[in-house]
């Protein structure tokens, strides 16, 4: 029969060798995971990108833009026409 000490030491480093293996296989698969991710979204950017407004949208917006700027420069407008340059 082996002593308590050699059985301790046993037990210890069977533990400490199965913790090592479960870290290590961690690891190991957290890498691989950001790795894989990392790739699927280079994929996905690299496809064309569809624009974030529609044609439509966009009319729409630029109407809109023309609107506002129309109504804050007409004072100006008028200042200006009034001079006669």
């Amino acid at each position: 029969m082996i002593s308590v000490l050699a059985q301790e030491r046993l037990l210890g480093a069977a533990l400490g060798t199965a913790l090592t293996g479960i870290v290590v296989f961690e690891q190991r698969k957290r890498i691989y995971e950001s790795i894989s991710d990392h790739q699927s979204q280079l994929a996905s950017q690299s496809q064309i990108k569809e624009p974030i407004f529609g044609k439509k949208s966009r009319s729409e917006f630029a109407l809109l833009w023309n609107k506002a700027v129309d109504q804050i420069f007409v004072p100006v407008i008028e200042s200006i026409s009034s001079r006669r340059w």
